[in-house]
């Protein structure tokens, strides 16, 4: 699993700057598939050969004279205990304020390792500006500067230093992983509740397998499943949206386990921007997608909310369209069960292996009934393909020119091998490399 480093620090001293520095480096190479349009709050990296998943956390550390403080300070303990790494960021320009004194009181009292990183200094004629942070009791002192990329090369290297090399989880190849995500008020506890108080499951506790929370093995029409509980990911009531934010740590924590993400949304809520950031970024991490329509029971005999709701299904999350939608009520119990059999067909899609020749004879077809467009002088050439892994099934197309592969004709030749194949219920990655 990969371990997560979260950027904190108090607002306007460069953390998405930072992040988007770090994770388009030339010393960085960044995990970019394709996802929903969102801002983009984590990206995988890898330096050195070792990859970590960065995440950006600004905008809601406003520590110093917010009303909130004792809230945002949970928060940030949170955010802090479910990471494995800190890059504590401060303004080398301003010097030490209150909110830097406070933030460094959390950072200091955990075990985590943090980097004290003093942005804005943009050469060596400035060092002397990162002297009084010393100040603050956390080493190392990183001088960086996140918008012309001065440091940051020692900074990478000083986290990707340490981070353990951790051996691979034992997996049970027959065991389905699901992880229920949503948003806070969504169901999710209901629903865990009620799959698992089902009569027709046998339910063991294994307790301790992620911080605060509980993963449990259960067996179903005698397939072998573990629930993956999310039901922690949840913000206080009247606590700014920027709190909620916190959540993205968790959740990709648990879609890094996962083979299946069940995303719970609220029929009677409108589909929101968070729903469609966490189906992004289930999608950018090649995990199989089922929706499960909570509180159905309250609209199914509105004809004016059910029209509304399908609506904003297909504005929002029309990029992830080949996910089974079970439309279902966690109070009642109705078609909870059904959620079970949409996850098998999913899993199904999602573990698929084609075989090398019926690959190679699609892609033909594919291209003379569609030849790839002209750009400019180039043209481009398709030599041959195969399936190189399942979970989510994975394509590698050898061509002369990988630069030149559009994006529609990538979509194109994606839905394509989604219809040929039969692999409707799921996510499919295609890489373009050179012969």
């Amino acid at each position: 699993m990969s371990p997560i480093i979260a950027i904190v620090g108090r607002p306007n001293v460069g953390k998405s700057t930072l992040f988007n520095r770090l994770s388009r480096s030339r010393d960085a190479l960044v995990d970019n598939t394709p996802g929903v349009t969102r801002d983009r709050l984590y990206a995988t990296i890898v330096h050195d050969n070792i990859s970590f998943t960065l995440v950006d956390t600004g905008g809601f550390e406003d520590l110093g004279q917010d009303p909130l403080l004792g809230m945002v300070r949970e928060q940030v303990l949170r955010a802090v205990e479910e990471s494995d790494g800190i890059i504590f960021l401060v303004d080398g320009r301003q010097g030490i304020m209150p909110g830097d004194e406070e933030m460094a009181d959390i950072l200091r009292r955990t075990k985590k390792k943090v980097y004290l990183a003093v942005n804005k200094i943009d050469g060596p004629e400035l060092e002397h500006l990162s002297m009084e942070f010393y100040r603050l009791g956390i080493e190392p002192v990183l001088s960086v500067s996140a918008a012309h990329g001065y440091g940051v090369k020692t900074l990478l290297a000083a986290v990707t230093a340490d981070i353990p090399q951790t051996p691979p989880e034992w997996e049970d190849k027959e065991q389905i992983r699901i992880s229920v995500l949503g948003r806070p008020n969504a169901g999710k506890s209901s629903l865990i509740n009620r799959i698992l108080g089902h009569d027709r499951l046998v339910v063991s506790d294994l307790p301790g397998t992620t911080r605060d929370s509980v993963d449990t093995p259960f067996t179903w029409q005698g397939k072998k499943y573990l629930l993956i509980d999310t039901a922690g990911i949840r913000r206080k009531s009247r606590v700014k949206k920027r709190i909620e934010k916190f959540s993205i740590i968790k959740a990709l924590r648990s879609l890094d386990r996962c083979h299946i993400a069940a995303i719970l949304l609220d029929a009677e809520r409108e589909i929101s921007e968070q729903d469609a950031r966490i189906c992004g970024y289930a999608l950018d991490k090649g995990k199989g997608i089922v929706l499960a329509v909570n509180k159905w029971d309250l609209v199914k005999r509105d004809q004016r909310k059910r029209a509304f709701l399908e609506s904003e299904m297909e504005r929002r999350l029309k990029f992830v369209s080949f996910a089974p939608v079970v439309r279902l009520s966690a109070l009642t119990g109705e078609r909870v069960m059904r959620l079970l059999e949409k996850i098998d067909l999913v899993y199904a899609d999602y573990s698929r292996r084609v075989r090398t020749a019926e690959v190679n004879k699609a892609m033909a077809e594919m291209i003379q009934k569609h030849p790839p467009p002209r750009i400019g002088r180039g043209f481009l050439k398709f030599f041959y393909a195969t399936q190189s892994n399942t979970k989510p099934p994975t394509f590698v197309v050898f061509v002369n020119r990988p630069d030149m592969v559009h994006f529609s004709y990538e979509r194109f030749l994606s839905n394509q091998l989604r219809d040929h194949f039969g692999l409707i219920h799921t996510p499919i990655r295609l890489l373009f490399r050179k012969k």
